[in-house]
């Protein structure tokens, strides 16, 4: 992942209606949902929610496949993993990494 891709995903998921499509998809798990009932859990017009799974089918987040006359939406895990490593993988990476104290209650 490169800078570039991760700030296009970024982008993407800054917007709430996609953040909450994407965190919809992201709940169906491999199976994905039809966009018929994406459309009927998040409650937008069919219009508004093709934009919005372009943008994020574009951005690599989001897989489309169709089977007869339904379009299947799945989160694409390896982009969702691939961009929270970008975020994470240099943690810490010019002081070290120290373990928080544990305060006892």
């Amino acid at each position: 992942m490169n800078l570039e891709q991760a700030s296009h995903q970024l982008e993407a998921l800054g917007n709430p209606t996609r953040l909450q499509i994407y965190r919809t998809l992201v709940r169906a798990g491999p199976a994905g949902l039809a966009v018929g009932g994406l459309q009927e859990r998040i409650g937008i017009a069919a219009s508004t929610l093709s934009h919005h799974l372009k943008r994020l089918v574009d951005t690599g987040l989001v897989t489309q496949e169709r089977h007869a006359t339904t379009l299947i939406c799945r989160a694409h895990y390896p982009a969702m993993n691939a961009l929270i490593g970008y975020l994470s993988d240099e943690c810490c990476a010019d002081v070290g990494c120290v373990e928080p104290e544990v305060v006892a209650s």
